[in-house]
């Protein structure tokens, strides 16, 4: 068992270097980077030149729209939109998709088309 659990997270590692190779973010153009668990999505814009988170938001919190009531593909579109918000009050209007080593489809999809409804241009 242990060795199964090795090997996947091995191959997740080998999936997510493969992206970042290729996605950079910088103070103009952050890297909007997705992450899930079981239960939340959080979504963060990164600045890698400075090394620098400049905006957060997880589906759980209630500012994000944590409403219990929501799939979670649906509080994943929330979490871009309001991740859109707040770029845009920190007057960042682009930035780079950055999926980890997720496949583009489902609640990682769903984030980019918030943000991107949201006015933040990827």
């Amino acid at each position: 068992m242990a060795n199964k659990q090795k090997a996947k997270m091995t191959r997740g590692l080998r999936r997510r270097r493969h992206v970042r190779n290729k996605v950079h973010g910088t103070a103009d153009r952050p890297r909007l980077t997705v992450s899930k668990s079981l239960r939340n999505t959080i979504a963060q814009l990164v600045d890698d030149q400075n090394g620098v988170t400049l905006a957060f938001t997880v589906s759980s919190d209630p500012a994000s729209g944590g409403d219990t009531k929501k799939t979670k593909t649906e509080a994943a579109k929330v979490v871009g939109q309001k991740l859109a918000s707040l770029a845009r009050e920190k007057g960042i209007t682009r930035a780079v998709f950055d999926r980890n080593k997720y496949v583009y489809h489902g609640r990682v999809k769903a984030v980019a088309e918030g943000a991107r409804e949201g006015g933040l241009e990827i």
